[in-house]
């Protein structure tokens, strides 16, 4: 009874296979969609940003240093997010083998 234990137990790391990896394809994909779905509306962003700052500088002159300031910070903050999509997405890379 013994013995038939010990073949049982011994028996079974012989018979292990490794994992396979599964959903590094859907890793890859999503990491691309991600960087580009980033880098899209990022770009929408900043140019909406960028066209509403102008047109007030054109509007009145004198504002503009009252509106370049927050202008500069809403650029920054939608970079932030581009840049944020970018890291998920190497890092959606990175488990890819």
């Amino acid at each position: 009874m013994l013995s038939l234990t010990g073949l049982m137990l011994l028996a079974l790391p012989a018979y292990a296979q490794e994992a396979l990896s599964t959903g590094s394809g859907i890793a890859a994909v999503g990491a691309g969609i991600g960087m580009g779905l980033a880098t899209f509306g990022g770009a929408l962003g900043q140019g909406r940003t960028g066209a509403a700052a102008v047109e007030g500088i054109a509007r009145n002159p004198n504002a503009a240093p009252r509106v370049q300031t927050p202008m500069i910070i809403a650029l920054a903050m939608t970079e932030s997010l581009v840049l944020f999509s970018f890291v998920i997405a190497f890092f959606l890379q990175g488990k890819v083998h």
